[in-house]
């Protein structure tokens, strides 16, 4: 790890980085993970120790950015990881185990700038956007997909379930629900579980939240999901279509923007019950589908996906 200067570049305020440091003393945490994404979404992590954490929430932690996808070259390669406090969470553990928690991290320049290439940043101005039209609330809901294999070296399903499959054909209700445990430890709300379409397809939904939330706990759900899978022995994808001749996996995408605390794109006397603003915001995906497409189908395999006769697009 890089040194780092003292600078105090925290953004936090002084009682939330307080109330932190003071948890991971009464919950005796040994390790912190501070997570950030690198450009195409792939979780990034390294551990501190609690001796570090109040440095960490004050000054960030410095790491070498020309070694993460799409950040800077080697020549400005300095880069500086602060944890955002209302990201804490303990991590899903058992009696015996180490005890972990997490943060998610902004990343800034050494000189406390955000940095340009964050998604957390560039969501950030996003959403400051939004606010400067008259917006208070961007919130979404997305609804993942993802397969269950018998192992990373091939494709071997688990069963032979479809769509809303009872228990006698789906053999991973079990492990669904101890995923939605997982998350709900982690402060995720969930709304339903199912088998979906595909066999040994899975779909865990979380309930709706504001775009910065839901992106947190998005890249948390991917490892979760992930991790319960591994601690069964079986292998867990998101890939948008493992399996030729089966339904793909996707991620739609709910969206609703609201002002004043009501929805934005509701008008009662319109004919299709929708306002200018929710008119405006549908002809605008419409419009820019094709630059939209560069982030959400940015894989050669997203492109199998996108076929007639499967669900999709």
């Amino acid at each position: 790890m890089a040194q780092v200067e003292t600078k105090n570049r925290a953004t936090s305020s002084e009682e939330s980085r307080k109330r932190v440091c003071a948890r991971i003393e009464e919950e005796r945490v040994e390790f912190v993970l501070l997570w950030f994404s690198d450009i195409e979404g792939h979780l990034k992590s390294f551990a501190v120790t609690p001796s570090e954490i109040e440095d960490a929430l004050d000054d960030g932690m410095g790491f070498d950015g020309s070694s993460i996808t799409g950040f800077n070259a080697i020549e400005e390669s300095d880069m500086i990881a602060i944890p955002d406090p209302e990201t804490f969470q303990l991590m899903p553990w058992k009696e015996g185990e180490t005890k972990v928690a997490r943060m998610i991290c902004d990343i800034v320049t050494p000189d406390g700038k955000p940095y340009e290439g964050d998604p957390r940043y560039v969501l950030r101005r996003a959403l400051e956007r939004m606010s400067s039209l008259g917006f208070d609330t961007f919130n979404v809901g997305p609804e993942l997909e993802y397969f269950l294999f018998r192992d990373d070296k091939g494709t071997e399903t688990l069963d032979e379930g479809g769509y809303f499959a009872m228990t006698t054909l789906d053999a991973a209700s079990g492990l669904r629900q101890e995923t939605v445990r997982a998350l709900e430890t982690m402060g995720i709300p969930i709304e339903y579980v199912h088998h979906e379409v595909g066999p040994s397809q899975h779909e865990i939904d979380m309930r709706y939240a504001d775009a910065l939330s839901m992106a947190d706990h998005t890249v948390t759900y991917r490892l979760i999901v992930k991790e319960i899978a591994k601690k069964a022995g079986f292998h867990a994808t998101f890939m948008p279509k493992p399996l030729f001749g089966e339904n793909g996996s996707g991620m739609h995408t709910h969206q609703s923007l609201f002002k004043d605390d009501r929805n934005a794109f509701f008008d009662g006397d319109d004919k299709w019950h929708l306002s200018d603003a929710g008119k405006a915001f549908i002809a605008g995906q419409l419009r820019h589908a094709r630059e939209i497409s560069a982030v959400f189908a940015q894989w050669v395999n997203s492109y199998k996906r996108l076929v007639p006769g499967y669900e999709a697009p």
